[in-house]
């Protein structure tokens, strides 16, 4: 039996491709879940008599959408750039800045000096204000502790937050996100390999690496990515962000689950992650923050590419927690359409998770959706900005209204 019923759907959004529709569009639809699984979709007027002794949500004539997932984020940080963000306004280039002792390191520094709870707190405020705002899963990366005790540490904030919070948290060990001040390259490959690998296995799903100037190389980061395989971790991978390094292809010639960022990739690149299979996770929000070339959304999904858009919340170059305003971003900088934007920003997050059963509303998927404050998905890329949630429900229990 349902335990409950979404009715009054004005437009749902299922995923489920149909001729023409990538999105699988039905009108004045109903939704029934049983035990935090859609059992159940299809027009209102058809909803089974079976259903009848169930909680009834009624939306109102609003559009229905499975729940944002976020599928690259460094949630967990202490401290803020502000300063630095306005650095760069006024005209200092981010070379400069950390240079001076900001970027990176300067986060590292303050995630070190902060304490568990401390970072338990803002994070747990992150996911929270996350949520509202209908992201229902979140890929979590360590990376700002640059030693085995931090980067444990850091994992461990992530797994407390993902135990107090209804949002589904992944982990993601990225102790490769740039050498700690001070130690070479290859020195710290070896620490990430020998010893940080080993200490994080049981709390990370998977190992990223950071590969580009100024942190790892493309053979550093096949040596990293092979370890952390052989301790269950699958390989993400960081990868031609600020610099064109070959690492797209290191991650289709691992069977990564994907490859981030991707400013610079060419049609080669596309070519070699669609054949692999290769998730290419897009952050609109970080090129425009930083005011640079927005990455080659339309060739890699013209291409054949698997794209997803996240985040990339973090506190230097991206600190947007929102899914809609990246969406806005897609559609507007990208070249993305809106039914295009929306998919990669469900569905396509679910893939680069490895989760086929999150992203679309069908028979058996997880119920995570968004209720929206309007008839019609194409409100989130038209309306910038605006508070479009009206209501949140995660593993089939409302958790936002």
């Amino acid at each position: 039996m349902a335990q409950l019923v979404l009715t009054g759907v004005g437009q749902l959004v299922t995923n489920q491709p149909g001729d023409g529709d990538l999105l699988g569009l039905l009108p004045h639809a109903a939704v029934a879940i049983s035990d935090g699984v859609v059992s159940w979709v299809g027009p209102a007027a058809s909803l089974p008599d079976s259903f009848g002794d169930a909680a009834v949500f009624h939306c109102e004539g609003r559009a229905v959408i499975p729940g944002f997932i976020d599928a690259h984020t460094h949630l967990v940080f202490g401290g803020s750039r502000a300063d630095e963000f306005a650095r760069r306004l006024r005209g200092e280039s981010y070379r400069d800045i950390l240079a001076a002792g900001g970027g990176i390191h300067s986060t590292v520094a303050a995630t070190r000096d902060a304490t568990f709870d401390e970072l338990v707190e803002s994070s747990t405020a992150r996911v929270q204000r996350m949520l509202r705002g209908g992201t229902t899963t979140v890929e979590a990366k360590s990376g700002y502790g640059l030693n085995t005790a931090d980067e444990v540490r850091i994992l461990e904030v992530i797994a407390a937050v993902a135990e107090a919070n209804p949002m589904d948290v992944v982990p993601t060990f990225l102790g490769a996100h740039v050498p700690d001040e001070g130690v070479d390259s290859g020195d710290y490959t070896e620490l990430v390999i020998t010893e940080m690998l080993p200490a994080v296995a049981s709390l990370a799903a998977y190992c990223d690496v950071f590969v580009d100037e100024g942190a790892f190389s493309v053979s550093e980061a096949r040596r990293i990515l092979r370890a952390g395989d052989e301790h269950g971790l699958k390989p993400r991978v960081h990868a031609e962000q600020l610099t064109h390094t070959g690492a797209a292809r290191l991650a289709a010639e691992l069977g990564a689950a994907s490859a981030d960022h991707l400013d610079n990739a060419t049609p080669d690149d596309a070519q070699a992650l669609a054949a692999a299979g290769t998730v290419a996770v897009l952050l609109p929000a970080v090129s425009f923050s930083m005011r640079s070339p927005q990455p080659p959304a339309r060739m890699l999904w013209d291409a054949g590419v698997t794209v997803a858009l996240a985040t990339d919340l973090n506190p230097g170059t991206s600190n947007v927690e929102s899914m809609p305003l990246v969406i806005a971003l897609a559609c507007l900088e990208m070249g993305l359409t809106p039914e295009e934007a929306l998919w990669a920003a469900t569905r396509g997050g679910a893939l680069a998770l490895e989760a086929d059963d999150k992203g679309r509303l069908v028979g058996g998927a997880i119920a995570d959706l968004v209720v929206l404050d309007a008839d019609t998905y194409l409100d989130i890329p038209y309306r910038p900005g605006s508070d479009l949630v009206w209501a949140v429900v995660k593993d089939g229990e409302l958790v936002h209204q």
